[in-house]
């Protein structure tokens, strides 16, 4: 209320989904966790905006929104057009350019903008977890942070939307974080805190006593969290206990989602699993489920100091469901995909299975069904940009580039604006996906200035560099979005993206193709290709017909052998593996009406990878 109009306009606006279900407004689970993270963090740096889809007010959630929050209602119709283009929730920052999209990036934006307030958040900023990566990684190369995620909060609400009695078990998804919460938890650094809760067993066993009702683990937890400065929780052990072997110490409980300590994914869960357990209450189907872990973990948050604060101001009141306390856990069952999660805590790649024997029978096999690398000519292999005349901060010797890196980046740019320049109109949005710190996308720019370009990168601190390059040119046809691709709705005509990494070449076509939009990518490390959620391997089906995955997968392996210290016939061999990987892409486009071309840039010594894919839609 004490805020100018001029600091209130450059106040970050956050906006956040409203659904309806039988004619009453409700709020998504996506939205009551964004509310529940700005309620804990006692958060007002942002306009709240509650986006409704069709007539209504906040009126009738009044209850389930903080009122310490400064809270608007505005109509789906009229939302910014940047914002308009992604899936909520969305963060727009104070001048309009930039946009956060999607569930993580948003809550994580949040913590440090609450830090940034406040330095001294010390239980904000454990939040972020071991080395700031809690939920960083994006659901398509990471199946935790799918999990929690999408695949929950997804699951909870369909379970909602059932009727009472249909649903007897529980939906896969809750069924894998049980077996998660159930197993022993790796801390970094654990030993010493293991040896402490042999001590405190040997103690509690002399005293005749095999209980603590505030165990080592969840002290250790809350006092990480204090805001106070506190004395350390371990004391030189003695020789007794230093002696015993680290395979011989007690293993540590799970408290939290992800171990000993409470993080943004138990933020993100507690919504959800609170309206679950809550629904069981009332659900005949209760009697029959099992889940002590969850019920554990569901207590444990609990004891987190502002946690029940929150809650109430959101209007969640906890309790404890009878019905789950008692008998054996439900498990997953062993062919349910969902229940085999393998990727632990902050590992953003997933390990390629191994394979045997090299390339030469997988391309005779294609060679024998008739198919080989094809590569189209380069329509304009001389053409280039005029470097000299450029402002500084296009060039890529702006920055720590060496100089040699910055003329084959050169080289690289001139080669995907001279395709995308043939097939820009005035008018026409082009977005760069994956667009790091922005060489293509600014280059993009300044070249086509009668076109709007939207750069697309998950990784904020290249998005604010590019934000940064572009403001230093006084670009005014730009705008830049942090977010994985999946969270960016909206309509665009040509899709760039200048070496994508493994399947995100595949996720850039997809998305263009959905939208009926052109596309020039260049692809780059075949070896992290693999099966995904939403794509399988071999992509077309005459690649299908000839290969198994794992002989798909061995010309991925060796299309990475191109570096430039290997012997010629090898990189001759992975650049044909590259073509056979390319033309499997782009025959999986061409069923859908597109006409694609498979080229290499100009020169080739440009880069190892120096395919294009240039696609067009009928």
């Amino acid at each position: 209320l004490t805020m100018t109009a001029t600091e209130l306009k450059q106040q970050p606006s956050l906006y956040l989904q409203v659904s309806f279900q039988d004619d009453q407004p409700y709020l998504p689970l996506h939205t009551s966790i964004a509310l529940f993270l700005l309620s804990y963090c006692e958060c007002k740096s942002f306009k709240v905006f509650l986006v409704f889809p069709k007539e209504g007010g906040s009126q009738a959630l009044k209850s389930h929104v903080p009122a310490a929050l400064n809270v608007f209602d505005i109509h789906l119709e009229d939302l910014p057009r940047l914002v308009g283009a992604c899936r909520l929730p969305a963060v727009l920052d104070g001048p309009g350019r930039l946009v956060r999209a999607g569930l993580a990036v948003v809550l994580r934006h949040i913590l440090t903008t609450t830090l940034e307030a406040d330095p001294s958040r010390k239980d904000v900023l454990a939040l972020l977890g071991f080395k700031k990566t809690c939920l960083k990684a994006c659901a398509e190369v990471s199946k935790w942070t799918r999990l929690c995620e999408i695949d929950i909060p997804s699951a909870v609400e369909e379970h909602l939307k059932m009727p009472a009695g249909l649903q007897t078990q529980p939906p896969p998804s809750i069924l894998t974080l049980e077996r998660r919460l159930g197993e022993p938890v790796k801390v970094h650094n654990d030993d010493k805190i293991r040896r402490q809760k042999l001590k405190e067993q040997q103690q509690l066993s002399e005293k005749g006593s095999d209980s603590d009702p505030s165990p080592l683990e969840l002290r250790a937890a809350l006092a990480k969290m204090s805001v106070e400065s506190v004395p350390t929780l371990t004391t030189r052990e003695n020789s007794e206990i230093r002696k015993v072997r680290t395979t011989e110490l007690p293993p540590l409980e799970h408290l939290f989602a992800e171990g000993l300590y409470f993080t943004l994914t138990d933020v993100v869960l507690l919504p959800c699993i609170h309206r679950y357990l809550c629904s069981l209450q009332v659900r005949e189907a209760s009697s029959s489920l099992r889940l002590p872990h969850l019920l554990r973990w569901y207590a444990n948050v609990q004891e987190v100091p502002g946690v029940v604060r929150a809650a109430e101001a959101c209007g969640m009141a906890f309790s404890t469901p009878l019905a789950c306390l008692t008998g054996p856990p439900v498990s997953p069952t062993e062919d349910n995909p969902a229940s085999r999660l393998e990727e632990d805590e902050g590992q953003e790649t997933v390990t390629q299975p191994p394979f045997v024997g090299g390339p030469r029978p997988t391309m005779t096999k294609l060679k024998e069904n008739c198919i080989e690398a094809v590569f189209a000519p380069h329509p304009r292999p001389g053409w280039t940009l005029p470097w000299d005349s450029l402002p500084e901060a296009i060039n890529p010797t702006e920055g720590k580039m060496s100089d040699v890196r910055a003329v084959r980046k050169r080289q690289q740019l001139n080669n995907m604006v001279v395709m995308v320049t043939e097939l820009a109109r005035p008018g026409y949005t082009v977005v760069d996906f994956c667009s790091g710190t922005g060489h293509v996308g600014i280059v993009l720019a300044h070249t086509l200035p009668d076109c709007q370009v939207i750069l697309i990168e998950n990784k904020e601190e290249s998005l604010l560099r590019a934000q940064s390059r572009s403001s230093e040119l006084g670009l005014k046809n730009i705008a830049f979005i942090q977010a994985n691709l999946d969270y960016f709705t909206g309509p665009f005509h040509i899709g760039v993206a200048l070496h994508a990494c493994g399947i995100a070449t595949d996720m850039v076509m997809e998305h263009c193709v959905q939208a009926g939009a052109a596309f020039v990518i260049s692809p780059c490390c075949y070896g992290f290709i693999q099966n995904a959620v939403k794509f399988t391997f071999p992509r077309s089906k005459k690649f299908q017909e000839s290969l198994t995955y794992k002989e798909h997968m061995v010309l991925c392996r060796f299309a990475d052998q191109t570096a430039v210290q290997l012997p010629p016939e090898r990189r001759l061999i992975g650049k044909q593996c590259m073509g056979l990987v390319d033309l499997d892409r782009s025959w999986g486009a061409e069923t859908r009406g597109y006409t694609v071309q498979v080229m290499t840039m100009e020169p080739e010594s440009c880069s190892p990878k120096n395919n294009m894919l240039v696609g067009r839609p009928p």
